[in-house]
């Protein structure tokens, strides 16, 4: 249906209203997932949903479905991301993916145009990570990857289980994770890097999402006075946890595709006069393919092993998640190009660096992605940008495939 147009100008105002619901001086947005802010946003969501008529169901994880009926009652085509930010998150990451859906679901209600399955918009619980560890618990239980009971007892750093921060806000639903069925999912995204925007190019046909894994690593060495330990005598942790870092960054560039990051390191006991005596740091390693991760692994647990031994040190590594190389449902792609043809978008095919609840939910429901450009490829960052132009593009192509997809499943259902 070319003649459906969503409104730019709506989904725009959507954007900005919603970055206002934990809007940080420097433009982003701080919303961490299951806080009160969370609960903000998710009842923002909820009213837009049902004054669209649409149902509201949340599972026990948290997940929110708004579903749109269609002709039968099948399962539903969703469309949609996630409302948590990181701590220093910008206005698009996500929250575009859930809004685009939202305005797609807008424009079917404005023409009246009844689809065949029923339409869903998601929004998926933690898909940042930055708060409860690993990244996309919700869809991971959604698919099978976790044990909710695990999921829920995963605590963040100040002792909050998941599950007791999911009461507390008030939104740990009836329903149990993984029991609601979907008939396809299609997710829209800023790109995250600056492959778009370099080539010109409107949208990103997204085939896949590369390996991934997250490491969390304790380095015990001992505490003792700063003044009166020689520097021969000391176990200093934090010196260690210094020389893993710089192994992190020298593996990862032994791979042309590869990156490796260390995004947290906390230091104890945290005084200026007393040598370090504990260090707890994340590692986050990523390629396409798994073997490089898997010779990147082998050769920093090398190194830590040299580390420990020099400086009489205790490491720790525990793997926190490992996810595999994930190859999006060839005919969800197919709907994804047909619709940026058909909107008259410029595209290329790509694959996600970065993770996303698509991964998870790929594996047990047909799944593709879509991505705008943003603005010098920035992301989990204040200054991440996407014109309304550029979103308005994401969400246009988002509806015109999911109508591609509703007409396929229309022809196999026997319409």
């Amino acid at each position: 249906m070319k003649n459906l147009t969503i409104d730019a100008e709506r989904l725009w105002n959507d954007l900005m209203a919603t970055a206002k619901v934990g809007a940080t001086p420097k433009g982003g947005i701080c919303r961490l997932t299951l806080t009160d802010l969370d609960r903000q946003v998710r009842d923002w969501f909820k009213a837009q949903a049902q004054a669209l008529g649409c149902e509201v169901t949340i599972d026990d994880m948290g997940t929110m479905f708004a579903r749109y009926p269609g002709q039968r009652d099948i399962p539903p085509i969703a469309m949609g991301s996630h409302l948590d930010t990181q701590p220093t998150g910008g206005k698009f990451d996500g929250a575009l993916g859930v809004l685009a859906a939202l305005e797609a679901l807008r424009t079917l209600h404005r023409a009246g145009y009844e689809t065949f399955a029923p339409i869903e918009v998601v929004n998926w619980t933690n898909e940042e990570g930055a708060r409860f560890a690993p990244p996309m618990i919700a869809s991971g239980v959604f698919a099978g990857v976790y044990k909710r009971d695990w999921a829920c007892a995963r605590a963040d750093r100040g002792g909050e289980t998941f599950g007791d921060a999911l009461d507390k806000i008030g939104y740990r639903g009836p329903l149990r994770c993984g029991d609601h069925k979907l008939s396809a999912f299609f997710e829209v995204h800023i790109e995250q890097g600056p492959y778009l925007e370099t080539e010109g190019k409107d949208i990103g046909i997204v085939t896949g999402v590369q390996a991934m894994r997250w490491y969390e690593m304790t380095i015990t060495g001992q505490d003792t006075h700063a003044g009166t330990t020689p520097m021969p005598r000391r176990h200093d942790a934090l010196l260690g946890a210094a020389r893993v870092v710089e192994a992190v960054n020298r593996t990862a560039r032994q791979f042309p595709t590869a990156v490796g990051t260390v995004g947290i390191l906390e230091v104890k006991p945290g005084s200026p006069n007393v040598v370090p005596g504990e260090v707890f740091l994340t590692m986050d390693l990523r390629d396409p393919d798994a073997t490089v991760i898997d010779k990147m692994e082998n050769e920093i647990a090398a190194q830590a092993r040299i580390v420990g031994s020099k400086l009489g040190l205790e490491i720790i590594t525990k793997t926190i998640s490992a996810e595999p190389a994930v190859q999006f449902d060839a005919d969800c792609v197919a709907a994804v190009r047909a619709a940026a043809k058909i909107s008259g978008y410029s595209a290329r095919e790509i694959i996600s660096r970065a993770g996303h609840d698509a991964a998870f939910v790929s594996r047990v429901a047909p799944t593709a992605m879509i991505f705008v450009p943003c603005k010098d490829g920035i992301s989990h960052n204040e200054a991440e940008f996407s014109s309304k132009e550029q979103c308005a593009a994401g969400a246009q192509v988002l509806l015109q495939a999911v109508l591609d997809y509703d007409r396929q499943l229309a022809d196999h259902y026997g319409k």
